[in-house]
């Protein structure tokens, strides 16, 4: 996401390379390109100009510090102006009530169902709710069979009325379900068009009426761009929802929607979907969706989802093992489904400042794990335990399991020994100051 735009504003900031100093000229030429790019990227043309306006305003007021080059000043002016466009910072999600009620809104397509789930088992994970999910989607064929089954993925329990089509009467008599039953947070998913039309509109403002949420989210696809504002701001007008769920950040999107909606409808953006996965689901923060709109990555969320698949009795086992050097290849496999789960292999590598812009013309595949993978299922129990006992003709035998060649093999284990000895003597050294003085050195 935003890779277009990341780019042109890096070749805008160029043209105050080697400038001695911020002037009206060389900041207006400057400016006319970062508007161009913000244009190009589907931002609204109203908000694009107002935001060159400012950033104008302030770089002509800064004293630049003979410490730091007007390109410099410039991109931090242009950072701080991304961020506050998008927000300034994060706005929590509503969820104070007994039970707490979310309502969902948007067009079809645009992914709520699929945010429902992903949102309950958010809540459910870490701020220890026990969600219920209600299917109003009445219209759309099979909606409520795919709340289910997201439902059962996340074991959550979901509440359905295959039969009945008054969308009212089912989320009034959700909420009392989940009054009986103990459940503290009632999401509820409900009907999209293709478009917005009238009866649409008027059932779910009647939805609205009847539950009283205590959060509504409007969820778009941010790949229909300017479309997205344009729709997000008929919604508001008629429901005053609280918030906004972008859907699909992880696909070919110019980003003009998360740089303009907020400006638009003056409501924050508090989660983005960045993935097909139940887990790929992020908490918006405006600082930094600008640290990584100008390339320079997102190392706090790269290490908040590392600390999601982080289990302290798991890693404390690991150590122990690696410590001994017993770390096998059930553990390396371990390792990898953690990895996994963490997302989209580029999207990680893209958080982390400066590699964004190295890896955006590589074709890093999800699936690059899959012939290592692959080797290993092919393994015996044994085998996996003891790698050392793996010799030419059971070297052969697992190449022709997983479907792979020999040297395919040969490269996976002589990778795996050289990071078993690294491992091993790391956790030598950190238990002896001595030896890790000696390794610094």
């Amino acid at each position: 996401m935003f890779e277009n735009l990341s780019d042109r504003l890096e070749r805008s900031f160029k043209i105050l390379k080697g400038e001695g100093k911020i002037t009206e000229i060389n900041v207006a030429e400057t400016l006319k390109d970062v508007r161009r790019a913000l244009l190009d990227a589907d931002v609204n043309y109203k908000v694009a100009k107002t935001f060159t306006d400012t950033v104008k305003e302030k770089a002509l007021g800064q004293n630049v510090l003979t410490a730091v080059k007007p390109g410099q000043m410039l991109v931090k002016i242009v950072h701080d102006e991304l961020a506050m466009l998008m927000g300034g910072t994060s706005v929590d999600v509503n969820i104070k009530g007994k039970p707490a009620v979310i309502l969902m809104a948007g067009l079809q397509g645009s992914g709520k169902t699929t945010f429902s789930g992903k949102l309950a088992k958010l809540l459910k994970s870490k701020r220890s709710k026990n969600p219920l999910l209600v299917a109003c989607d009445i219209y759309r064929p099979a909606a409520i069979e795919q709340l289910k089954v997201l439902g059962a993925q996340i074991e959550v329990p979901v509440y359905a009325e295959e039969e009945n089509k008054d969308a009212v009467a089912i989320a009034k008599a959700a909420i009392q379900y989940a009054k009986a039953n103990g459940h503290d947070l009632v999401i509820v998913d409900t009907a999209g068009r293709l478009a917005i039309d009238e009866q649409m509109m008027t059932e779910i403002a009647a939805v609205k009426a009847a539950i009283t949420p205590d959060e509504i989210l409007f969820v778009v696809d941010s790949m229909t761009g300017q479309d997205a504002v344009n729709t997000a701001k008929e919604f508001n007008d008629r429901l005053d929802f609280d918030g906004v769920v972008l859907t699909k950040l992880d696909g070919d999107t110019r980003g003009g929607a998360a740089l303009s909606i907020r400006n638009v409808v003056n409501k924050p953006i508090k989660f983005v979907g960045t993935g097909e996965k139940m887990e790929a689901l992020d908490v918006f923060h405006p600082e930094r969706m600008a640290d990584r709109i100008l390339g320079m990555g997102d190392i706090v969320s790269l290490v908040e989802r590392a600390q999601d698949q982080y289990d302290e009795e798991e890693a404390r086992r690991l150590q122990k093992k690696i410590a001994k050097n017993q770390f096998d290849f059930n553990d390396f496999l371990s390792q990898i489904q953690q990895i996994k789960k963490m997302g989209n292999i580029k999207d990680l590598a893209s958080m982390i400042p400066g590699v964004g812009k190295a890896i955006k013309d590589v074709d890093i595949d999800d699936n690059a794990f899959k012939s290592v993978e692959a080797i290993i299922y092919s393994m015996t129990p044994k085998e996996r335990e003891n790698p050392q006992i793996l010799n030419g003709s059971r070297r052969q035998r697992i190449a022709k399991g997983s479907g792979t060649d020999i040297q395919e093999v040969n490269r996976l284990l002589k990778q795996f020994e050289e990071t078993r000895k690294m491992m091993h003597m790391v956790t030598k050294a950190q238990s002896n100051p001595a030896l890790m003085r000696k390794m610094r050195r």
